[in-house]
């Protein structure tokens, strides 16, 4: 693969003795002026039974002593007096004279809200202040530890040696406050705690809206705030805590609130410029003394500053030896606990959190006391480190120390305990990664070895480093390639061990690290995915690996035993013994997966993308087909009959085009049809592949269910120069019709196509074909609609049509095949007398002529009698109604031109016509009057003066001298 990663290796202790030398480098000249000490003799006691032993023992003894808090390695210093330099003990500068003047003797001092401060302090707001106080108070000391006091130049009178007589071993002083004060008297204090045999330190009351951090920590160390690795010397302290001129202004200085007026963001960043100065100076990070309420009030519990000593202010209301809540942003215990402002010590009461041996390490060297027990304990428990090298060095990472021994290092940090780095491959790894301050950190279990291949490995905070004799010693680091690896069954899974540390900055923020069985990589939104060594992995390298147009790996590998795919978000790669493996990039990927998920035989890819076709077209060769692309179409796959049929047309260029849809195959490929820009290609078993031209026909046909409806398969091409424009296409279950007026519609075989062919299909009277066939009517009958009218049909009726037209009208108004009429059952005739036609159906027939229109004739009597009087040729001619019947005892009569036809079921079917009998008759009643109906027909004298006509009541008889008169039987 692309990526050989080289690893440089570098001495164990390389880093170490750098850190040593750099420690060397700080204690340089410029320091002349930091506070040290000499070893005195402890003063002796005034009282006997108060002496201290030769060797000062804390008392009580901790019971439950907590680790200090880790600082850096020490610095020497000079062992100067600690006195403040002449520089310092004046002001530099006229502003800082004139406040040192305006704030008075002895300045701020420490516990800004103890009842002693606030009750002793010239200020009426600041006497009204809450005070944090204990009824007890002056009566009690925590039953763990080592007590300790503070004092300042409040504390004018200090007996040092009652100090001592009373517990107390270790005592700090103030030195300076912001830029413009000094303790007067520092030196008596400092050397007098000292005198006793006291361990003592300076600490300073910081201003910080006055002047900056590094500022005032020069000011500090050069006026007795240095420190010296004599034992005797405590680490230097920031008193950093609630404002003690709060809102007050001083000499024209407006100090602010009781944050200073400075944000949370500005008070953390000052903390670190004064803490960074110190360290440069002394050697040392301060001790950050403070309250827990105004530290999480004005700095928001800020994180990151776990490497300076806490010194904790809480007054507790009850004797405990709890110290109540610190700051848990950045501290997890504290080194030192102010419980006291009133006593039993003079000026402020303080305790130890750990033993006398501790509080001496705290002061000589800085390293936690809980270092030196865990590094001492692994030590004893590992005969197998051998002999110390090194001291036991601080001030690394996370408040970290480390200590030398022949076959490597231990390394220890408040959260991992002590755990050892033995000199090897997987100790020339992490040191390859910066040790603690790479990306494992620090080591939290021993190696551990007799895994597979007699592999070794050791846990870190940010993951493992795993080595096998056959494998480099490699990172794996927590995260999502790791959980993978993990997820694969670690070394013993399919992935084996790492052959490379995790590298990452690829695209799109991606990772990826190499292993046995090959490469995984991962990115944000394809997850964690394994390519394998071999021909995937080396085509996908060809193709750019992860910046190329497969991107990263979305899937795992699929594999049979002849071949394999694997998904990535740009595409798809594929391989078989035969084919290669040969990426297949995005649209075309996908259309050869869909492809292969619908049984489409189109096998592996043999080549690669080729591009540059019509249209800005490309396409890629398989086993047995193509994929096709073009921007307008997207990408499809071509196989088998259309394939070759496609071609045969001139592929892309050809008079199909593009394909633009997947191939529609049945179960296996007998029939199938794709879509293309100029038409669908089309075959079944039985009929060769052919093409539905895009437009009216291919829509049609797939209106009509493509091959599985009504017209099946086509079986032509396409014909046109039809009447009005028209074309025509055969199918296995008849013809595709088209003209412009009507569109596509079919002309399905069977007797309605059969009547249409008889009429001279397009040509006939009923012209194009303008809708489907439709069945389901009653009795089982179809129709279908063309340009000039109806074809109908019934098994009973056989296929008749009913042309557009009155004769229709009239039709349809009696309800169509389901109406009086029924289904026609010939077709329409023309010719008759005056431009007539009529048209019969299955219970009736329908005449029309232009003077009447179209009347259905529906009664068979009524019909008969019309019929025997010559039809319309007859006496009667046309009829001009219907037959209407509802009439008395169920009788019915239809209106003709010249006359009617009355029927009833007893009188029969008769005429009745116009003239004076038929107006007597009609003026007595009709068929309602006494007459009722008649009962023959009308007969005359040869001359016509006189008629007669029966009637079942009666008869009318008349002359022509006479009229007509009535006869009742």
């Amino acid at each position: 693969m692309k990526r050989n990663l080289s690893q440089s290796r570098r001495p164990i202790m390389t880093s170490f003795g750098a850190g040593l030398l750099a420690v060397s480098l700080l204690i340089g000249p410029g320091l002349t002026g930091a506070a040290s000490a000499v070893e005195p003799s402890p003063a002796p006691s005034q009282t006997a039974a108060a002496s201290p032993v030769a060797t000062p023992t804390p008392s009580p003894t901790p019971t439950t002593p907590g680790p200090a808090p880790t600082v850096p390695a020490p610095a020497p210093t000079t062992t100067s007096s600690p006195q403040p330099s002449p520089a310092a003990s004046s002001p530099t500068t006229a502003a800082a004279q004139s406040m040192a003047q305006a704030i008075g003797p002895g300045g701020a001092e420490m516990g800004q809200r103890s009842k002693r401060v606030t009750s002793a302090s010239p200020s009426g707001a600041v006497q009204k202040l809450n005070a944090e106080s204990l009824a007890t108070e002056g009566t009690w000391m925590p039953s763990f530890g080592v007590q300790g006091l503070d004092v300042s130049g409040h504390q004018t009178n200090v007996d040092w040696q009652q100090q001592w007589n009373m517990g107390a071993r270790f005592a700090y002083v103030k030195a300076s406050e912001g830029n413009y004060f000094t303790n007067d008297l520092f030196g008596a204090q400092y050397q007098g705690a000292r005198n006793v045999g006291m361990i003592r330190g300076a600490y300073h009351f910081a201003i910080p809206n006055w002047s900056s951090g590094a500022d005032q920590a020069r000011y500090f160390v050069q006026n007795g705030g240095g420190w010296s690795g004599d034992g005797y010397t405590m680490p230097p302290v920031l008193d950093f805590e609630f404002n003690p001129y709060e809102g007050r202004t001083i000499n024209g200085f407006y100090f602010g609130d009781t944050c200073y007026g400075m944000s949370q963001a500005q008070l953390t960043s000052w903390v670190q410029d004064f803490g960074n100065t110190m360290q440069s100076l002394t050697g040392r990070l301060p001790v950050i003394y403070t309250n827990t309420s105004w530290w999480n009030q004005c700095l928001g519990n800020p994180t990151g500053l776990g490497e300076y000593p806490l010194w904790v202010a809480a007054y507790p209301y009850s004797a405990t030896n709890d110290a109540g809540a610190i700051p848990t942003g950045s501290w997890g215990t504290y080194s030192i606990w102010q419980y006291s402002s009133t006593g039993p010590f003079a000026g402020d009461s303080n305790v130890w959190n750990g033993d006398y041996a501790g509080l001496k390490a705290f002061a000589s060297s800085g390293i936690p006391p809980a270092a030196i027990r865990a590094i001492d304990a692994l030590r004893a428990s590992m005969p197998s480190l051998k002999a110390q090298t090194s001291e036991t060095v601080c001030g690394l990472r996370d408040g970290g120390c480390f200590r030398g021994y022949e076959t490597g290092i231990v390394m220890w940090s408040p959260s991992t305990g002590a755990q050892p780095s033995l000199i090897g491959p997987i100790r020339d790894a992490w040191a390859a990664g910066g040790y603690e301050n790479g990306q494992m950190g620090y080591p939290v279990s021993g190696v551990i070895c007799g895994l597979k291949n007699n592999g070794c490995f050791q846990n870190y905070q940010g993951g493992s480093i795993m080595w096998s004799p056959g494998t480099v010693a490699a990172q794996v680091p927590f995260g999502a390639i790791r959980d993978y690896w993990a997820a694969q069954g670690y070394e013993n899974g399919g992935l084996g061990y790492p052959l490379s540390n995790q590298t990452c900055g690829l695209k799109s923020g991606g990772c990826f690290q190499l292993f046995q069985a090959g490469s995984v990589l991962w990115s944000p939104t394809t997850g964690a995915r394994l390519v394998r060594t071999g021909p995937i992995l080396d085509a996908w390298a060809r193709a750019g690996y992860e910046n190329g147009l497969l991107g990263y790996p979305n899937g795992e590998a699929l594999c049979t035993t002849s071949s394999c795919t694997q998904n990535f978000s740009g595409g798809v790669i594929g391989w078989t013994p035969t084919s290669g493996a040969w990426p297949v990039f995005m649209g075309i990927g996908e259309a050869w997966k869909t492809a292969r998920s619908n049984g489409e035989p189109i096998g592996f890819p043999v080549a690669g993308e080729v591009c540059g076709l019509r249209g800005g077209g490309c396409y890629q060769l398989f086993q047995s087909g193509t994929v096709m692309f073009s921007p307008t179409t997207g990408a499809y796959a071509l196989t088998g009959k259309i394939l070759d049929y496609w071609g045969k047309s001139g592929f892309e260029n050809g008079r199909l085009g593009y394909p633009t849809s997947r191939a529609s195959c049945g179960a296996v490929q007998t029939e199938c049809r794709q879509s293309f820009e100029q038409g669908v290609v089309a075959y079944s078993a039985t009929t060769a592949p052919q093409t539905v031209a895009a437009g009216p026909m291919a829509a049609g046909w797939e209106r009509l269910g493509w091959g599985s409806g009504s017209l099946g398969y086509p079986t032509s091409t396409q014909y046109c120069g039809l009447k009005d424009s028209g074309c025509f296409q055969m199918f296995a279950g008849g013809a595709l019709m088209y003209s412009p007026q009507t569109g596509a519609q079919p002309s399905l075989v069977g007797p309605i196509r059969d009547l249409w062919q008889k009429t001279g299909f397009e040509n006939g009277v009923l012209g194009y074909p303008a809708s489907n066939v439709i069945c389901g009517l009653v009795d089982g009958g179809c129709f279908q609609n063309y340009f000039n009218g109806t074809a109908m049909w019934s098994p009973q009726s056989g296929a008749n049509a009913v042309m557009f037209g009155p004769v229709r009208d009239e039709w349809v108004s009696t309800g169509y095949e389901g109406g009086k009429l029924g289904y026609p059952v010939s077709a329409q005739i023309c010719g008759l007398r005056n431009g007539g036609c009529f048209q019969n159906f299955a219970k009736g027939t329908i005449m029309y002529s232009y003077s009447t229109g179209a009347q259905a004739m529906m009664s068979t009597p009524i019909r008969d009698r019309w019929a025997t009087t010559g039809y319309e040729n007859g006496s009667l001619g046309y009829p001009t109604s219907e037959a209407i019947c509802g009439l008395r005892n169920g009788g019915c009569f239809e209106n003709f031109e010249k006359g009617t036809v009355m029927w009833s079921a007893t009188s029969g079917a008769q005429l009745m016509l116009p003239g004076p009998i038929q107006q007597r008759w009609a003026s007595q009643g009709f068929e309602n009057g006494q007459l009722a109906y008649p009962t023959g027909g009308q007969t005359c004298s040869s001359d016509k003066t006189a008629c007669s006509q029966t009637f079942q009541g009666g008869s009318i008889s008349w002359t022509a001298a006479g009229g007509a008169t009535i006869r009742l039987n």
